[in-house]
Parts: C-alpha cells; structure tokens; sequence
C-alpha cells in the first residue's frame, strides 16, 4: 500500500481529535469553573511505524511496529488549570477562589455511593435544611470533612480564608485543598476532579472571595483561529487522499491500455 494514504488518513484522524476537543472548550465557554482542555500528537521522529486498522488494538488505534513513519499518532489530553476571570455577582454564596486549590464536596453517585471531590466551581447556594451545597445538591465540606450547615434565618460572612461566621459566632471553615502535581487528577464531568493513586495533598494557598465566581478560562476566539487551523489541516489530508485516489484511477485504468 502507498504509506501517504496511511499518512494522510492518520492526520485526519488526529485532527478530528484536536476538534472535538476544542468544541467540547467552546461548548463550556461560559461553564463556571471549567478548564480548558489540549490536544497533543507525537513528532514523526518521536513515532515508530504503526499498525492501522489492526482489529487488535481498535479500528481507530494506531500501534509501533516498525522503523518507518507512516503518519500522526495521537497523544495525550491535558487540562490547563490557568485560573478563569472572575465575574461580580454579589451573592454570599457565590465564592471564587484566588490562587490554587480546589473546594471539597461530598459527591453521590447514581448507585448512592458518596466519595470526595474537587472543584473550581463556587456556585453555592444553602439547602432547605440550611446546608450548602453546589447547584447539583452536593455538599460543600469544611476543614474537617464535614457538611456545613448554617441558620438559614441569618445572614453570613464568609473571609478570605474561607471561615463563615453568623453574628459574632464561627460556624465553619470552608475547606480548600491543593495537590502536588495535578497529573494525578481525573476530570469528572465538566468541572469535577478526583485524586487518583499517587496524588498527594498540600495546604491551599487560595483566598476565598465571596461575591464572585470564577468563569471558563477558554478564550473563545483563539480556539475559533484554532479551529479554522484544524479545519484547513484536515482539507489538506483529505486532498492527499484525493491525489492518491486519482493516480490509482490512472493507473488502473489507463496504464495498463499502454
């Protein structure tokens, strides 16, 4: 077979990979508390051969088999944990983190199995029972692992290092935690993370800001130059393969008349 057919057939692959995850970004433009995803491929000198359409690995997989390279292997996603603007809202609960760190929540499957998450997303409001909790109705943990529950009667302060008081009383400290490298976190949904083995926890060095919220760091007209990237990239292949459709034409088909 010609290896440019293969060449251009994995570029297209890998470009249709980069542009779903840059529409999943634009989708989650206005997502509080979303991080904007990447794409990345492997250099042709960083790649062995691979196999293609080997019913082994997947239709759509690539596998090293060799020394020559016949195109683009996809790489790893990544997550840019760059902190979003932040939006005024005025509303205690709303709570916007300056710095890094994530906000603990107790969070419940659909089989009710509870485990702890991490967020960016502070768009708390209090339950009918007094708790706060996140717009899905999990639970916002404090320092000790704890809901927290305040009088729904009172008005609250909440400081920068995330205490909550009512009158002159502490009720809380809403918990912050941080993670030494963030390769050992697990996206979960749009705006849930969760440790995974490896993962070690450092103290937070964030502000809790009341009143505001943190946006998406996606800015929505680089990834649009960035689609217009990809999308030209993808033609390019799609015209290798046209070239090479049409030399296999002639030469089946006129050549052999000759």
């Amino acid at each position: 077979m010609l290896k440019g057919l293969y060449t251009a057939y994995t570029g297209m692959i890998n470009e249709q990979h980069r542009l779903d995850t840059m529409t999943n970004n634009l989708a989650n433009a206005s997502t509080v508390g979303y991080k904007k995803e990447g794409a990345t491929s492997q250099s042709f000198d960083a790649v062995l051969t691979v196999k293609i359409k080997d019913a082994s690995v997947g239709e759509r997989l690539v596998q090293r088999m060799g020394k020559n390279n016949p195109g683009v292997k996809i790489g790893e996603n990544y997550t840019d944990y760059t902190q979003g603007s932040f939006r005024v809202t005025g509303n205690t609960y709303d709570l916007a983190l300056g710095g890094e760190g994530f906000f603990a929540i107790e969070f419940t499957n659909k089989a009710g199995e509870t485990s702890t998450m991490y967020t960016r997303a502070g768009q708390f409001t209090l339950n009918r029972e007094g708790y706060l909790v996140t717009e899905d109705g999990d639970y916002v943990l404090d320092d000790q692992n704890r809901r927290i529950q305040l009088d729904t009667l009172q008005e609250a302060r909440i400081q920068d290092d995330g205490t909550i008081t009512q009158g002159e009383n502490v009720v809380a400290r809403i918990q912050v935690a941080d993670f030494e490298d963030y390769n050992y976190l697990e996206k979960y949904g749009e705006s849930y993370y969760r440790p995974i083995e490896g993962a070690g926890m450092i103290q937070a060095d964030a502000k809790v800001k009341s009143g505001y919220l943190e946006m998406s760091n996606v800015q929505v007209v680089s990834e649009m130059v960035n689609m217009i990237a990809i999308t030209r990239a993808y033609e390019s292949n799609q015209k290798i393969i046209q070239t090479y459709d049409n030399s296999l034409e002639i030469a089946v088909t006129q050549l052999g008349r000759v």
